[in-house]
């Protein structure tokens, strides 16, 4: 009897400016993506772990590649920290691994993104403390895990971010201009335009030029992970 093969699925969410949520759906679809929602400024979608890296490589109008790890509903503030730390964290790492968090709110419940990242982090480390009496460290810049937290209302997305640094810090810019057009943005609105990739491109308005180096690596077909 021949054995088959098949990588566990994964939930994930790519995160993507207001209007090109249908483009980031296809470049997901074109990478072999499934069960495609459209969200609000995201995407939601299934895959394999090889997917989950390629989404990062190679899409354009992708800003962030979330993987979900719970969702729950608060009333207070207390709540954040109880749910946080129900969390069995220690699947996922452990004391010798760094974390980052960064949290978007729209809720009344907290005023403060940064007060909701530092609950959290209490949350995560206290329950490391109390199972193991060690803890892991906060590394802002260059974490080994970072931790993704959206409230709106009364809900929480808890997620990792496998992207790191949002996905439009393609690299390629030494410096900015004093008003630069995010990469990400670029990419869509080329592809919204549907310029075939072939033609002349002319971009009147050049500025720091990223219209320019996106039009170029469409055509070109080079990854937006490239540099």
């Amino acid at each position: 009897m021949a054995y088959v093969y098949s990588a566990p699925k994964l939930k994930m969410l790519a995160k993507s400016p207001a209007g090109l949520e249908e483009i980031l759906a296809k470049e997901l679809e074109d990478l072999g993506a499934e069960q495609i929602e459209l969200l609000n400024r995201a995407v939601s979608f299934e895959g394999d772990k090889r997917l989950l890296y390629a989404a990062n490589y190679r899409c354009r109008t992708a800003l962030r590649i979330l993987v979900p790890v719970t969702r729950f509903k608060i009333e207070t503030e207390q709540d954040l920290y109880t749910s946080i730390k129900a969390i069995r964290w220690e699947d996922y790492l452990g004391t010798q691994n760094t974390i980052a968090i960064n949290s978007t709110v729209t809720t009344s419940i907290f005023t403060h993104s940064h007060f909701v990242s530092l609950r959290a982090k209490d949350a995560i480390v206290d329950r490391f403390r109390e199972k193991t009496g060690e803890r892991p460290s906060v590394d802002i810049d260059d974490p080994d895990f970072r931790i993704n937290l959206h409230i709106y209302k009364d809900e929480v997305d808890v997620s990792f971010d496998s992207s790191g640094a949002s996905l439009h810090k393609r690299g390629y810019h030494v410096s900015n201009a004093e008003a630069p057009l995010n990469e990400v943005l670029a990419a869509g609105m080329i592809l919204l335009s549907g310029w075939d990739g072939q033609s002349n491109f002319i971009d009147p308005m050049c500025g720091s030029g990223t219209l320019l180096i996106e039009a170029a690596m469409i055509a070109m077909n080079l990854p937006a992970g490239q540099y």
